[in-house]
């Protein structure tokens, strides 16, 4: 994928705000939908579609920890953008 895509990927600001939340890790290990759910306060379907639009893009992924999955930003690239964004 390339920049582009990526960039049009998290262009919506709650988007961005579900990748910032993963990356800082607030409140901790708040990497499940229903953690996320809760800290942005947004409703549950909402939520789910954006995280398949960020995971079709390959900048977060999910591993299964027991009966929850917990996101992660998997695209170091998103990272970088991220930091130039907060300059």
């Amino acid at each position: 994928m390339n920049e582009s895509e990526i960039l049009k990927a998290i262009a919506h600001p709650m988007r961005l705000q579900i990748i910032d939340l993963l990356l800082m890790g607030i409140p901790k290990d708040a990497c499940s939908v229903n953690l996320i759910q809760k800290e942005l306060d947004i409703p549950q379907p909402t939520l789910s579609q954006h995280l398949q639009i960020l995971k079709s893009h390959g900048i977060i992924d999910g591993d299964k920890e027991g009966a929850k999955v917990c996101y992660k930003v998997v695209d170091k690239r998103v990272i970088k953008i991220l930091q130039v964004l907060k300059k």
